[in-house]
């Protein structure tokens, strides 16, 4: 991945003179950004050679101007242009791209966009510097995102401990790390998180929450279904109906997916992406509802999710709606 590339490149004292970091996942581009403002330089070089500027309120002028300095007792001065998005006239900057000062470090943070590839602009930045373009993770490979970050950070997790942050966060990458992050300050010299210990320090229940509502719908067991629905009801925050209906709906197409996958954990798990732990929970549920009511449970919730928008609902609570809905599934 580019984040490890460059930061390695960094430590072994390999340097570009620009880096355009741009994409619709800013947990990455933050990383890089995060790193070069403190680690590239020491704390009495920065004080001469580290400037950022902002893109809501800086010129691009100034950040050339700044950039054509020369080093100050320092190999290098370290520019950093946050928020790069917001400045009108950033393109202008192509005339000091074209002839950057060596001794300089650029790094442009250009969030949620991307530089149009074709302009006269982009190919110089690529000429003569870097251009790193970083992807939200989608929601799929999300889970072995979380195992990766959790190994990195030296600790281990079961699958559903995974399930449960992917749930209930998303794919926001910058929360997830700062989770797991206050996790890790708890656990102290434990090195497995458990399902404890993400209800006790990240707030997610263990046995109320949209995983186990999902499994409960899947083994049609309404009472138990019922029961975390009324859970959602006394603390909304724990998971809106914009969460719930969207992840059923997710669990079913992937279900409808395994009468074509075979009838192996294994085969079905290589077939919709999923950790072989959960591979039983769709087989489960396949076997249970068939090919027919999977079909039916999936046009139930695509009818329930307008409802959740306010379309044709009779003014029902979403506890309302969740209850009619799973009661029509199960039938």
């Amino acid at each position: 991945m580019a984040l490890e590339k460059i930061i390695s490149d960094w430590q072994k004292g390999h340097f570009k003179p620009i880096y355009w970091l741009e994409g619709d996942e800013p947990y990455y581009i933050d990383q890089i950004v995060n790193y070069a403002e403190k680690k590239l330089l020491t704390e009495s070089e920065a004080g001469f050679n580290l400037t950022i500027f902002y893109g809501r309120d800086a010129s691009w002028t100034d950040v050339a101007n700044t950039c054509k300095r020369f080093p100050m007792f320092a190999e290098r001065q370290v520019v950093l242009l946050k928020e790069a998005q917001y400045m009108k006239d950033i393109a202008k900057l192509e005339s000091y791209c074209e002839k950057p000062q060596p001794g300089t470090v650029l790094i442009i943070s250009y969030k949620d966009k991307k530089l149009d590839s074709r302009t006269k602009f982009s190919k110089v930045i690529k000429k003569n510097g870097e251009i790193a373009t970083f992807k939200k993770v989608p929601d799929w490979k999300l889970a072995e995102w979380i195992t990766g970050r959790i190994k990195e950070l030296g600790y281990q997790a079961t699958p559903k401990t995974i399930v449960l942050l992917a749930e209930h966060i998303g794919n926001d990458l910058s929360r997830i790390n700062n989770e797991l992050s206050k996790l890790a300050v708890n656990l102290k010299d434990r090195t497995s998180i458990t399902e404890d210990d993400i209800e006790t320090y990240i707030g997610i229940s263990k046995d109320y929450n949209v995983f186990e509502l999902q499994r409960a719908v899947a083994s049609k067991d309404l009472a138990k279904t019922i029961s975390i629905i009324q859970y959602f009801a006394k603390n909304p925050k724990a998971a809106p109906v914009q969460v719930i209906l969207p992840t059923l709906y997710n669990f079913f197409a992937k279900t409808s997916m395994v009468f074509y996958a075979g009838n192996s954990e294994a085969a079905v798990a290589s077939a919709l992406g999923v950790a072989p732990y959960f591979a039983k929970d769709y087989l489960a549920a396949a076997r249970l509802y068939g090919a027919g009511g999977v079909d039916k449970t999936l046009l139930l919730l695509h009818t329930y999710n307008l409802k959740g928008i306010g379309i044709n609902n009779g003014g029902a609570s979403e506890s309302d709606l969740l209850k009619e809905l799973v009661v029509k599934i199960m039938a």
